[in-house]
């Protein structure tokens, strides 16, 4: 080795001399190593190209080791061979790993993830998220999303197959549908791979929340109206409460007392609460503003409209599904099934569809028509809600129930 070329001993030794601003090692074919006053070296590879001189970085010292520098300025020195710009060239490869990177299963799951989550419920978003990291993320998050083949993505179901859960693995195949299609929207890839496993998949029933028929509703209803006897006057008034607004159980667990217009006989579900984060109006019958009212001395001076026995928290999700399974309706009936049996009935009675789909809030995911729709046929769903709540009140008591008595069709 030529004795003017640089060694590791040279290299730890350097100092730059502090009236110098840098000095520099020269190693051969326009390989130098920049020494700083502050102690900090940089290797430098300069080169001419179109009889334009250039600099090209190629690391830091000790990072970068002698070793690995000359070799970079040999692969650099035979690009130039060739009639390549090394710089040029760096910065392309630099592109093609990124644009790989953003073209990877996990990255465009994610830009998908992140450009839905502001009309998605806080718990669909945790759905989604643990979906995608606990099954698909480990097996084909850093493959390129357009390389990927169907059988693959049958090997990542396969897993979750495997573990018996049949109906996880049919909703995880739907996230990863909507990764493609926005993948293909996005030009990253170019089919829906999910539709190839159609058919592939281990068959599974679909699990329906459990409702009583409508000509059970009287007995179920009759029942809670004497829950006081089995348990507490707050957990009565919830389920009567969830049969009179049909709204979800998360979102009536969760409902605080400002969200109550109490004089506009109106209640307000912000956004944020709501399964299509779209602010939601569900208006009082007279029967739901007595349920308030008992609700209202029992709840002290907590902000919830049903508390814990921590003031600060609200009700159990399982406090209601407890009291279902103490009446005797255990698989039966779920709060969930509420919304089945009052849509049922109300279709039956003769009132528009429309008006029923609005206040079971089943609104277009579209953010500006959902701003707009909340109030839609309010007039109608006021009238509606004030038959079902007479409806109820007259099961609840045992009275015979004509549809006359009550305003009929909407």
């Amino acid at each position: 080795m030529p004795s003017n070329l640089l060694n590791d001993l040279k290299l730890k030794k350097a100092k730059c001399p502090k009236e110098q601003s840098v000095l520099k090692l020269h190693d051969g074919e326009g390989l130098y190593l920049w020494v700083f006053p502050n102690g900090s070296k940089y290797w430098r590879l300069r080169y001419w190209i179109e009889g334009r001189e250039k600099l090209s970085a190629l690391g830091v010292y000790p990072h970068v080791t002698l070793t690995q520098a000359r070799s970079r300025r040999d692969r650099m020195q035979g690009q130039l061979a060739n009639g390549l710009d090394p710089s040029v060239e760096r910065k392309a490869g630099k592109r093609a790993r990124m644009i790989a990177a953003e073209g990877s299963f996990e990255a465009v799951a994610k830009e998908w993830y992140g450009k839905q989550v502001h009309v998605w419920s806080a718990s669909h978003i945790r759905d989604v998220k643990r979906r995608l990291e606990g099954n698909i993320f480990p097996v084909l998050g850093v493959r390129p999303i357009g390389e990927i083949e169907a059988p693959e993505l049958l090997s990542a179901i396969r897993k979750i197959e495997s573990r018996g859960s049949y109906d996880l693995a049919h909703r995880v195949l739907q996230v990863c549908g909507q990764v493609f299609r926005y993948g293909i929207a996005t030009g990253r890839c170019s089919r829906d791979l999910s539709k190839d496993l159609y058919g592939a998949l281990t068959p599974h029933q679909k699990q329906h929340q459990a409702a009583v028929r409508p000509e059970e509703l009287p007995a179920l209803m009759q029942a809670i109206a004497g829950y006081d006897r089995l348990g507490s006057s707050q957990v009565r008034l919830a389920m009567e409460l969830l049969a009179l607004t049909f709204v979800r159980t998360g979102e009536l667990i969760g409902a605080s007392w400002d969200e109550f217009n109490l004089d506009e006989k109106i209640w307000i579900i912000p956004a944020e609460r709501m399964k299509m984060r779209t602010e939601h109006i569900v208006p009082l019958a007279a029967q739901t503003l007595a349920r308030l009212a008992e609700l209202k001395r029992l709840s002290g001076h907590s902000g919830f409209l049903l508390p814990g026995r921590n003031a600060a928290k609200t009700m159990s999700n399982g406090a209601m599904l407890m009291a279902l399974k103490r009446m005797g309706y255990a698989g039966k009936m779920t709060g969930h099934g509420f919304r089945a049996v009052a849509s049922t009935i109300l279709n039956e009675q003769g009132f528009n569809a429309d008006v029923i789909e609005r206040q079971l809030a089943h609104c277009e995911r579209n953010a500006i028509r959902g701003a707009y729709n909340r109030a839609e046929y309010l007039k109608e769903r006021k009238r509606m809600m004030q038959w079902w709540g007479d409806y109820l009140e007259s099961v609840a008591s045992g009275s015979k129930v004509l549809v006359g008595n009550f305003g009929g069709v909407a």
